[in-house]
């Protein structure tokens, strides 16, 4: 029996966010470069994308390249810029034929143009989606996003368009990248690593956090329904009492 059959369909997150770890590692354990193992983590993005659109997940956010990562080798750079173009376009007509979504987070304008020209066509073609949304968080990192926010609001105060008695969490929420994306209730990393390597910091204030051994091109189906199981079995209280919830 695979575990999608004990999940209860009623007590799903509506958005998991995944911090894909251990593509390098993964390849050095096997003799190969790193870029080898980008490429084998491919896969494990489609069978993560297929198995939540199957159960009914609403979104699911991926962490593909954080603006850290622009600090790697110029040529393993390159490669993944070259594999991003190369898995939207093979990808596309797939996630229409399923009825995703795609979006982007991030600082999307230092991509290289022709990434970036891909990702926006990709967007533009599935924008109509409705099954999942698909959220690639590429060239970014959380504090930049909420500088880039505060930016945001000090022009408008400025501008004089924005009050400042006027700022709340709201306010800020809606000045971030995830504006109209819910927060995510679990959050997977996996590859060992205990860190939330500056991914959603804002956003998953009150997630589920779930740390699993495997490396990136080695989670499959079965990983992310265990992840959903473990989610499912955990009291979320969000600063109550557990006798508060049952009131």
């Amino acid at each position: 029996m695979s575990l999608k059959d004990k999940i209860d369909p009623s007590k799903l997150p509506e958005h998991i966010a995944i911090i894909m770890d251990g593509n390098g590692r993964w390849a050095k354990q096997k003799g190969e470069e790193r870029i080898f193992g980008h490429e084998s983590g491919v896969k494990s993005v489609r069978d993560s994308v297929e198995a939540a659109a199957e159960i009914g997940i609403k979104f699911l956010t991926l962490y593909a390249f954080s603006t850290e990562n622009w600090n790697r080798p110029k040529e393993e750079v390159i490669a993944l810029m070259q594999l991003l173009v190369y898995s939207i376009n093979a990808e596309t007509e797939t996630l229409n034929k399923n009825s995703i979504c795609l979006k982007a987070i991030g600082d999307l304008k230092s991509l290289p143009s022709d990434c970036y020209n891909e990702l926006m066509e990709a967007i533009d073609k599935t924008k109509n989606n409705t099954r999942l949304t698909l959220v690639l968080a590429l060239s970014y990192s959380s504090r930049w996003e909420i500088l880039n926010a505060m930016k945001k609001i000090a022009l408008e105060i400025e501008n004089k368009t924005l009050s400042a008695a006027a700022i709340d969490e709201s306010c800020i929420q809606k000045h971030l990248c995830t504006v109209n994306i819910p927060d995510p209730e679990l959050m997977i990393r996996t590859s060992g690593e205990h860190r939330i390597s500056n991914f959603l910091l804002w956003q998953i204030a009150y997630s589920e956090l779930y740390f699993t051994d495997k490396l990136w091109p080695d989670f499959g189906k079965e990983d992310l329904y265990e992840a959903i199981l473990d989610y499912q079995n955990r009291e979320r209280r969000f600063g109550k009492t557990s006798e508060q919830l049952i009131l």
